[in-house]
């Protein structure tokens, strides 16, 4: 068994994997940037090595300085987790150079796969269905686009060495397709130094099927049964579970034998995942699910995998990179009960998604029987670096409502401060009926999201909570005769009606009825205090005779709602626009995101400038409103 692990990695999959190497009596040993010198990452470890700046392009993705860490510290192998230079086929063949164990598959087999169209090929030739595209050579726009009109609308554009949700877009009409070309490759030479594309049929009713698999290197290759990732938003896994939702036994058996001989055909080692499309107009047939690409590394969804078999991934990987044979067969293995995950991340769905940033004054996260995998602690940031997750909610039950159901209490239950996130809009996306009724599209949730998206009114007993806590004069906040008179009144009852702010907007509530805390929860932090209520966030505080009530209308002014590049200005100086229009486009936490004109106006002042870094809040563009 290896003695000593370097994880090449940071956040939540570097402390995953240092919980099974502890378990396991292995000396761990973390890299990090300088945004990370006090993460938890580096705390967990027995040794840790700092690999340069803050952004990853100049530390996480340096394979030279993660090797000469590893060889500093007396690594014998190295961990990539996922992402970064997970897979990167020259890195692993430069770990194996530098006389270490690379915890993962051969780079072969990570180059076989790593580039789409080449992957799809090879999985024609061993027998594995694809979908109908374009993978050819040829990338001028011209000729992209003559494939896409062949293909029929709507098509998916991807990016060949793409992963983890970069460098895809779904095009609905011909005339769309070549900005949504252009946007692509930008974001695929990015993230991945290469903006190529290859070209696929959009299937109008899809879901997202993954089948687990793990090779040894003596030739025997498993499969550890699928997972159903279907809900995603952006390209980008949402919610996760195991097994999938309406699978008969005869379809999982010919997908997971589709799964083997797609590792097969690699020669595969160590932990995989071979994802798969499916057209579920008419339920999961196996005639109807075709090969998309293949992960050749550990999937942030593995945790729901580990949960119905009973197995721990990570410890898989580390005692075949030993070279061990692998720990079970393919009859040993089965399926437990049922288990789901939701991606907690540092976001706020009221705002169209947008990343949220900065240090967590507030944190409750679950206890058990949840699992939570997260890269932070209390008072820990959130840095605009990274992808930004603060955690892996999973649960297991005896059936998939059990699961479900155990989750959504789980995502009541976290509270973060000031730094927003995406619990309630989780909560309510595994309560929708369209949810547990199996109604499943990668669509979904498109096409709920206004509904999904809206922050609830807090019910009457959630806000007499507030005024209670409130007139109980507490520590963290000011101490006033309104609040040092609770219930106050002469030959009166205790119950009294008061008014406190709730996110800057007044609000009436009566104290002495809250008989529930009917999913509300209360938390101080040094600055006062946030109600959580079914999920979300509201700010707390007394209320002041000078308060204004109701928000200010938008003056035009149009400021970066979070920090990031600017990647192009779609507008000029004096320009009249539409309602709606997109103005600037920004790239924050790996993505893009576009500003839009909120009114009908003329352009009156562009701020913003092409490459430029900005901060949250600096003014872009100002738009002044068409009279009327």
């Amino acid at each position: 068994m290896i003695r000593s692990l370097l994880i090449a990695n940071r956040g939540e999959i570097a402390c995953r994997v240092i919980r099974t190497a502890k378990r396991l009596g292995i000396r761990t040993v973390s890299v990090y940037s300088d945004a990370d010198a006090k993460a938890l990452h580096v705390r967990m470890a027995d040794d840790a090595v700092h690999i340069g700046p803050s952004p990853a392009a100049e530390s996480y993705l340096i394979g030279s300085k993660i090797i000469e860490a590893a060889k500093a510290t007396g690594a014998e192998a190295v961990h990539p987790g996922y992402g970064f230079l997970s897979e990167n086929a020259a890195f692993a063949e430069e770990v194996i150079k530098a006389g270490l164990v690379w915890v993962g598959p051969r780079p072969s087999s990570i180059r076989a796969m790593g580039l789409k169209d080449a992957a799809k090929t090879l999985m024609q030739e061993a027998g594995v269905p694809t979908t109908p595209g374009y993978l050819g050579e040829e990338q001028s726009s011209e000729r992209l686009k003559a494939e896409a009109d062949k293909i029929g609308y709507p098509v998916l554009i991807k990016a060949v060495a793409g992963g983890g949700g970069k460098g895809m877009r779904k095009v609905e009409k011909a005339k769309a397709f070549t900005d949504a070309l252009a946007s692509c490759q930008r974001e695929a030479k990015s993230s991945f130094s290469d903006d190529r594309v290859l070209l696929e049929k959009w299937i109008t009713d899809p879901r997202h099927i993954e089948v687990q698999v793990f090779g040894d290197s003596h030739g025997n290759i498993v499969h550890l049964f699928e997972r159903d990732c279907t809900l995603q938003r952006r390209h980008q896994k949402v919610i996760e579970e195991a097994p999938a939702p309406d699978m008969d036994p005869q379809t999982r058996e010919a997908v997971c034998a589709a799964a083997v001989r797609a590792a097969q055909a690699v020669d595969y080692v160590g932990a995989g995942t071979v994802e798969f499309i499916a057209d579920g107009s008419d339920g999961l047939r196996a005639d109807r699910i075709w090969f998309m690409e293949m992960n050749t590394r550990l999937q942030v969804e593995h945790p729901v995998t580990e949960m119905i078999t009973g197995q721990d991934l990570v410890e898989w990987q580390l005692r075949i990179a030993s070279g061990e044979a692998l720990p079970k067969t393919q009859d040993e293995l089965s399926i437990n009960g049922w288990a789901m995950e939701a991606r907690l991340y540092a976001e706020n769905p009221s705002t169209g998604f947008l990343p949220s940033v900065g240090e967590l004054e507030v944190l409750a996260l679950p206890n058990a029987p949840v699992r939570v995998d997260t890269g932070v602690a209390p008072l820990d940031s959130v840095s605009p670096f990274y992808d930004p997750m603060i955690a892996k909610l999973i649960t297991h039950g005896a059936n998939r409502d059990e699961a479900r159901q155990a989750l959504v209490n789980a995502c009541e239950g976290v509270a973060t401060w000031p730094v927003h996130n995406n619990a309630g809009f989780l909560s309510r996306l595994l309560g929708h009926r369209a949810f547990t009724e199996f109604g499943l599209t990668t669509s979904f949730i498109d096409t709920h999201q206004q509904e999904l998206v809206a922050p609830p009114i807090p019910s009457r007993t959630a806000l007499s909570h507030v005024a209670e806590y409130l007139a109980g004069g507490s520590e963290s906040l000011p101490h006033t005769p309104w609040s040092a008179l609770k219930g106050f009144r002469v030959g009166a009852t205790a119950d009294l009606e008061t008014q406190f702010l709730l996110d800057g907007e007044i609000v009436s509530a009566m104290l002495g009825v809250a008989e529930t805390s009917e999913g509300t929860h209360i938390h101080t932090h040094a600055r006062g205090a946030v109600l959580i209520h079914h999920g979300w966030a509201f700010r707390v505080a007394p209320a002041r005779h000078d308060a204004l009530v109701g928000k200010a209308v938008t003056d035009g002014a149009i400021t970066s709602p979070m920090p990031g590049r600017v990647v192009s200005t779609s507008v000029s100086e004096d320009q009249r626009v539409s309602e709606g229009q997109i103005l600037v486009t920004l790239e924050a936490m790996k993505m893009e995101h576009t500003l839009t004109a909120p009114f009908e106006g003329t352009v009156t002042g562009v701020e913003a400038v092409a490459g430029v870094q900005v901060k949250e809040g600096t003014l872009l563009m100002k738009i002044e409103k068409e009279p009327r």
